[in-house]
């Protein structure tokens, strides 16, 4: 169907001339991770219940431009943040975060350096990550990371981005061979080990199994996936295939990282306590989570529930049946139905998982960054204008902090994760 046309030229042999000027090199030998960000259509908030999700990349994310440092040393710049990240990958790397007996997450590294370093987080966990694969590290790197422009804290799986960039460039600068199923397992282990975060694996799923035009599914159980092909596309006169839809991003203005966001682990413990429940009034004992109730156990048993878990549970299965549908739409190019099954996750998202606001469900688990639709590729410049537009009318505030080059942005499909 074609590729995706992110990274441009210019933008990769920028990031290029930069690390060859860091370590002292020839521009051709710089290697390049490109890693996209995700949209996640429909699969809203199931993933850590084991629930199947559905899934794509944007031709916007992380690009990490690296050279192998020749020594253990890893030197790192930011094209977002400043000052400058240093470790050695010889040196064992604990876990950021530790829980205490109450559940509560604490620091684990009270000497970290300044707060404008601490964007080192992710390299440090990708290097921990594969120790505990039983990957003996040798080679560090020299390397300069940077984001789209304005879309850091968008809520489109940044984090994950960058914890898969760094597992590629390391993997490469070690010649070491692992699968994309092995680096989903290891940016987990960034996100929950490392950093304390109880996420599930959609976003790291999306970003290193996803292809360019077609809808990513993954059922978080099993962990197989599948790519949903859409019909065959009109054909353009150069005989490439025409996409005809775009993707939309509608940006909040609200920021704040997950891993600073009480409500996302507090809304994944009350996912938990439901099945609990559920399956105690079921006579299972397996683990409590929600893909392992039973539709006809659930159905006879959540009278059960106190209001809130209700709503968590309610929230689970009615968006796993909508993921069945929407695979099913896809797989027809029936793009109106699958909008009205997004608008109705997206209203669920707000009821019953009482995450987003009263009239939008937002792409950062509901807590902040953006608002994604798939518009009409013909109208999608009129779309944008009038998102922006109302958006102003209806929060001025908000609307007034905002880079308005990038407050709603027009994305195409985009491709997996990968070294260029």
């Amino acid at each position: 169907m074609g590729v995706s046309s992110w990274p441009s030229d210019s933008e990769l042999d920028k990031i290029k001339k930069v690390v060859a000027e860091m370590a002292g090199v020839a521009v051709n030998v710089v290697r390049v991770v490109v890693s996209p960000y995700r949209i996640c259509p429909l699969g809203a908030h199931i993933d850590h219940q084991g629930g199947t999700v559905s899934a794509m990349t944007i031709d916007k994310g992380i690009i990490l431009g690296f050279v192998p440092s020749g020594d253990p040393k890893v030197l790192l710049r930011s094209g977002q943040f400043s000052g400058e990240v240093h470790f050695r990958v010889d040196q064992i790397q604990l876990p950021k975060h530790i829980a205490k007996p109450n559940g509560k997450i604490q620091e684990n590294h009270p000497s970290d350096p300044p707060e404008e370093c601490k964007w080192g987080s992710y390299a440090k966990g990708a290097v921990y990550a594969l120790q505990r694969g039983g990957n003996h590290l040798k080679q560090g790197i020299t390397g300069f990371i940077c984001g789209t422009e304005g879309l850091d804290s968008s809520g489109l799986s940044s984090s994950a981005a960058v914890g898969v960039a760094y597992l590629l460039a390391l993997e490469s600068a070690n010649n070491l061979i692992i699968s994309p199923t092995e680096n989903i397992e290891y940016d987990r282990l960034i996100e929950n080990e490392y950093l304390g975060l109880k996420n599930g694996i959609l976003d790291q799923s999306a970003i290193l199994l996803s292809s360019y035009g077609c809808l990513t599914c993954m059922d978080c159980k099993t962990k197989k996936h599948k790519l949903i092909h859409p019909p065959k596309i009109e054909m353009e006169k150069k005989g490439e295939s025409k996409i005809p839809y775009k993707i939309l991003l509608a940006f909040s203005g609200l920021k704040q990282a997950l891993t600073t966001n009480p409500g996302y682990n507090r809304r994944v413990s009350e996912c938990r306590e439901a099945a609990k429940i559920l399956l105690k009034a079921a006579g299972k004992e397996v683990e409590p989570i929600l893909s392992n109730v039973e539709q006809q156990d659930y159905t006879a048993h959540k009278s059960k529930l106190e209001p809130d878990l209700a709503r968590r549970a309610e929230h689970y299965f009615s968006e796993n049946m909508r993921v069945i549908k929407g695979l099913e739409a896809w797989g027809f190019g029936d793009f109106e139905e699958f909008g009205k099954l997004i608008s109705s996750s997206g209203l669920s998202s707000i009821q019953n998982y009482e995450c987003g606001k009263s009239s939008s469900r937002f792409s950062g688990a509901g807590f902040r960054g953006c608002c994604v639709a798939f518009v009409n590729a013909d109208y999608a410049d009129e779309a944008a204008s009038f998102v922006k537009t109302e958006f102003r009318k209806l929060q001025p505030d908000l609307a007034s902090h905002l880079d308005q080059k990038t407050a709603v942005v027009i994305c195409d499909a985009g491709d997996c994760a990968r070294v260029i």
